[in-house]
Formats: structure tokens, sequence, C-alpha cells
């Protein structure tokens, strides 16, 4: 057997570790990232849910803001959840609030509801081309893509709603994909990042 995909989980505050049990489960080798350093080491890395103000004050903290866009500028890829996806998105509603701005999308917060308003759906994917496929969704006080940017593509809808996007090496989630049963995105997260190694020579 080769060696296994290292892939960083940003592991500050949210669900973490829910990440990390999903890539241990399709191959993947997982690493908790808490400083910019650990990013070296990792081919991939996923922002997670949680509360996105807390996180982004917390990556300014241990400067990891930078860091995050020195990983994504290095070609690697970028996925964020839930929280995840404010952090990288280009614009952010309801409130209005600082971001990466690293994915050309624009996002609204909290737009279904909260917390108890939580919900599972079925929605459309296409992680692997070709024709849709249906697909657990999972969603926690989710944000909603509002608008799609120029060279954005939506691979995830729910009743005709962008779910999951995205832009070259990034992507970008409103629900919880470690949540559901099968690991589908997950899976092909793994494929790309492994990809993503050749491409950087």
């Amino acid at each position: 057997m080769g060696e296994k995909t290292r892939v960083g989980v940003l592991a500050l505050q949210g669900d973490f570790a829910a990440h990390a049990r999903a890539l241990v489960e399709v191959g993947g080798e997982p690493i908790e990232i808490r400083r910019p350093h650990q990013l070296a080491d990792v081919q991939g890395l996923i922002i997670p849910g949680g509360e996105s103000t807390t996180l982004l004050r917390l990556m300014r903290e241990y400067s990891l803001d930078q860091a995050v866009r020195d990983f994504h500028a290095s070609g690697r890829i970028l996925y964020g959840t839930c929280a995840g996806l404010i952090i990288l998105a280009r614009e952010v509603t309801n409130p209005p609030q600082e971001s990466l701005g690293l994915l050309d999308v624009g996002v609204m917060r909290n737009a279904y509801g909260r917390q108890v308003d939580s919900f599972v759906d079925i929605g459309m994917l296409r992680v692997n081309g070709g024709e849709p496929i249906e697909a657990e969704m999972v969603f926690i006080r989710a944000p909603r893509i509002v608008r799609v940017g120029d060279g954005v593509e939506v691979i995830g809808e729910r009743k005709g709603e962008p779910t999951l996007v995205r832009q070259g090496t990034i992507w970008g989630g409103t629900y919880h994909p470690e949540l559901s049963t099968p690991l589908k995105v997950h899976r092909k997260f793994l494929e790309e990042a492994a990809a993503t190694v050749g491409r950087r020579g």
C-alpha cells in the first residue's frame, strides 16, 4: 500500500473531530492544524463548521489567516464547510463580517434559522462529473450561498439552491458532509488532494 494522503483539519474550534473521523474512513490521514508551520506537511485543508467569528479571531491570533492564503497560493486544495465557507467567501451578510475572500461567492449567515431549526434533506451532487447523484445533506445553523461568481462551479444543490461549489482548488459547502453517509464528498476531496502533489512537483 502507498503512503496515505495527509489532509489538515483546522482544529481551533468547531466540529473538526468529525471531519478527522470521516477522512480516516475514506482512507486519508487527518492532521489537526493549530499553528501555521503544520500546514507544510499536508496536501489539503478542511476548515470545519463552528462559529465563524470565533474561528476567524483565533486564526488571526495564531497568524493562520495569512497561512491559509499562502496555502491556497501554493496550489493546494481547500474546503470550507458551513462556518468554513463563511471564512473563505468574498462577501458575507446577515450580519456582514470580514472573511478571507478567497472564494467568489456571497454568503448569508444563519439563513436557515437557529440550531433548533437544523434538518437533514436529500440533495444532488456532481462531484465525479456526469449525471448528478443523490446525497444526504445535514444543515446545522447553515449559511446560504446567495451569489455565485464567474468561474465558480456549482457541484451540489438542494431544491435548486447551491449547497456545494468549487473555484479552482477551493471548495465551499453550506452543509455538513462529515455527518452524512456515505462520505462521497470527503472521498472526492481526498482524491483531489492526492492529485495536487504531482501538480506541485
